[in-house]
């Protein structure tokens, strides 16, 4: 069957509640990563000061091709800020995944 990563940049405060929204919909495997960059706002700008490089979190998980969709809306319901959204809630990118290897046996995952 063929896998899929989907790796979400989100805001630090809403990791957790990705996190756990994405447990309680059967995904438990979760890597988290904290990183910093800036999308299309070019940062933030406070005063006279611009921080052009802001905090996220980058949470990948892999999973089967086929529950994408459910994934992907149960982390944009968690990972968004209010009703409609505001800028800086985070990206999804989902990238094929050719092969998995498991470490402690060396065996290919099929």
């Amino acid at each position: 069957m063929a896998q899929i990563l989907v790796r979400s940049i989100v805001r630090p405060e809403k990791a957790h509640e990705v996190i756990e929204a994405l447990l309680e919909a059967g995904y438990p495997a979760v890597t988290r990563v904290s990183v910093a960059g800036r999308g299309r706002q070019q940062g933030l700008q406070v005063g006279e000061v611009t921080y052009d490089e802001l905090p996220k979190e980058m949470l990948m998980t892999v999973i089967p091709e086929g529950e994408k969709d459910l994934v992907l809306r149960t982390v944009m319901g968690s990972a968004r800020t209010g009703e409609s959204g505001n800028y800086g809630d985070g990206k999804i990118f989902v990238s094929p995944v050719e092969q998995v290897y498991t470490i402690s046996s060396g065996f290919l995952e099929e």
